[in-house]
């Protein structure tokens, strides 16, 4: 009597990821997350390993321009996809318009929540300018447009993004600069005094 081999599905890939323009090959377990791929295979260490869990933003890219928590994205599901990390949203000498807005009103402390911070503000503006409703919302019918960026919007539009040195009151600040946005971190109000930041590299 003949025995059956069973044969063991290949567990791992080779896949061409697409991160800041360029293309990078390599092979992958199948349970790789995108975060381990960035920072133990490919050495792009701006994006950070926090809880691991999805829970603090510290991990957040942009995959296909919008945020995505790069700790619970498996590697081979972002192939063929637009990833942008933080390395790659500076042109050249000159920074993005949310980088410079944390460099300039001190949106940071130990900075170990930053590169986080900044790619979901960035995600931020882009889906407020989309009009993108959130929690606080008070209109959400589609003809309503784009919500006033208050500094309650940031806020909650922010909330996945934890900082723990507690450096919210200047991070609510640097996104309503980012955005063209006046919002008081005190209070619920913003005006809005030009268009959304444009993002380098990612699609809205």
């Amino acid at each position: 009597m003949r025995k059956k081999l069973l044969m063991a599905s290949s567990t791992s890939s080779v896949i061409t990821l697409k991160i800041n323009g360029e293309k990078y090959t390599l092979p992958v377990d199948h349970r790789t997350t995108l975060l381990d791929a960035l920072r133990e295979r490919l050495d792009l260490t701006g994006t950070k390993k926090g809880c691991d869990q999805g829970q603090c933003g510290a991990c957040t890219v942009l995959v296909d321009g919008r945020r995505t928590v790069a700790c619970l994205q498996l590697a081979v599901a972002a192939e063929g996809r637009e990833i942008t990390t933080v390395e790659g949203l500076a042109d050249g000498d000159q920074l993005h318009p949310v980088q410079q807005a944390f460099l300039d009103l001190d949106g940071f402390q130990c900075g170990y929540c930053t590169p986080g911070q900044i790619c979901s503000a960035i995600g931020v503006i882009q889906e407020h300018a989309a009009g993108w409703p959130s929690a606080v919302t008070g209109d959400i019918s589609p003809e309503a447009g784009p919500p006033p960026l208050t500094a309650d919007e940031i806020r909650e539009r922010m909330s996945g993004n934890l900082c723990r040195c507690g450096a919210y009151v200047s991070i609510v600040q640097a996104v309503a600069r980012a955005a063209g946005a006046d919002a008081d971190p005190g209070t619920d109000t913003a005006t809005s005094t030009a268009p959304a930041a444009q993002t380098k590299g990612v699609v809205a």
